[in-house]
């Protein structure tokens, strides 16, 4: 018996900045055309069960692994991408999709792969200022290109299929409220609130630079906040707090995400695009200390975006908690102590914010398939 409803495949994962837009897009292909079926092909990196178990979407694990930096690695790449790319063409020809949007990363390629072999209606989502090395490579073959930042258009060179849609957010980021952040947290709403991120796997230097700031805390009691560790260091930040008797609200990772950023005023996070996404569509001030350990520096790029026009302020991480802590203590200290300057930053963020780009790229899905979609 064959099923007849459109199907979308969303092709990338390994983090939620990988999957968080591609999921955000499936919501909004949901309110246009609520008949359509979703499969995630992504890594077998617990993030990505996660996140597809909790919107009841089927996630493929493909075997690909990262692109090797190492030649002994090659070979276990090559058997794992020609493995997954034949599971994908299988899958396609018993049901080919209505069209596959790649989000970048190893895991976008081989399901892009099978679905130009079988003709089937491509797109990329190009979410950094910079782009990778998959979405390089597939850019000149898709039938569409979507990206976060106008920045970004030069940088895929003469493509002619390139649209500067903004980058997808979960509805929750839309319509979340101070009010339901201060309440869902257990936070004092006559305080004014920061929001401590590394991301979903969390980020070591900036977590020790936190320990080392128990000062600026406790110097700051109308202050209070929200610190998300990642697995790694969370006892080790709970145990820091509890010896300095401070009580923020301290968490591994959160699905609730939009509920943190509505409740903060400031945000302290790297500077992965989708987080940089969610900053600018809920409007907040924010420092950011992009990963420095890429050598293309993605996230310095992404940051940049955001500083130039004022709405943030760039720390680059020295990857030395004392180092970090002396130049946050004076960036943040600065930041908690004027209001007006948190304000106008805010107002900047959200200005460039996008909260269509989901509907931009679900409907733009819709035409390259060539699906109808309500006015």
């Amino acid at each position: 018996m064959t099923n007849d409803r459109p199907l979308l495949v969303i092709a990338g994962g390994g983090t939620g900045g990988h999957l968080y837009p591609g999921l955000a897009v499936t919501e909004a292909m949901k309110s246009l055309r609520p008949e359509f079926e979703f499969v995630v092909y992504g890594t077998t990196r617990p993030i990505d069960k996660k996140l597809a178990e909790h919107r009841k979407i089927r996630l493929v694990e493909q075997s690909v692994q990262a692109i090797p930096r190492k030649p002994g690695q090659v070979w276990p790449f090559l058997k794992g991408w020609f493995k997954s790319v034949k599971q994908a063409k299988r899958d396609f020809q018993a049901r080919p999709p209505a069209a596959v949007l790649g989000l970048g990363g190893y895991a976008a390629g081989p399901p892009l792969s099978a679905a130009l072999k079988l003709k089937i209606p491509t797109a990329l989502f190009n979410p950094d200022a910079i782009p990778g090395v998959a979405n390089r490579r597939y850019a000149y073959k898709v039938n569409r290109v979507f990206i976060q930042w106008r920045e970004t258009h030069d940088r895929f060179g003469r493509s002619p299929h390139v649209y500067c849609t903004g980058c997808p957010v979960r509805p929750e980021f839309l319509t979340a409220t101070r009010e339901q952040g201060l309440r869902a947290l257990k936070l004092d709403s006559n305080k004014k609130t920061v929001l401590i991120t590394g991301a979903s796997q969390g980020a070591w230097s900036i977590n020790a630079a936190m320990v080392e700031l128990m000062d600026l805390w406790r110097e700051n009691p109308d202050w209070q906040f929200i610190h998300l560790t990642g697995s790694a260091d969370l006892t080790m930040c709970k145990e820091k707090y509890r010896e300095a008797k401070l009580s923020p609200v301290v968490l591994a990772f959160t699905e609730h995400m939009p509920l943190c950023m509505a409740a903060a005023d400031i945000v302290l996070s790297r500077a992965g695009a989708s987080t940089l996404a969610e900053i600018t569509a809920v409007g907040r001030s924010s420092i950011l200390m992009p990963y420095p350990f890429d050598k293309k520096k993605h996230q310095l790029a992404n940051a940049k975006i955001l500083t130039d026009h004022h709405a943030a302020v760039l720390v680059e991480d020295a990857n030395n908690p004392a180092a970090n802590a002396k130049k946050l203590r004076k960036e943040l200290g600065d930041l908690m102590k004027s209001e007006h300057r948190r304000l106008r930053m805010a107002e900047v963020a959200a200005a460039m914010g996008r909260h269509d780009a989901g509907q931009k790229i679900a409907e733009s899905l819709l035409e390259i398939a060539g699906l109808e979609h309500p006015e």
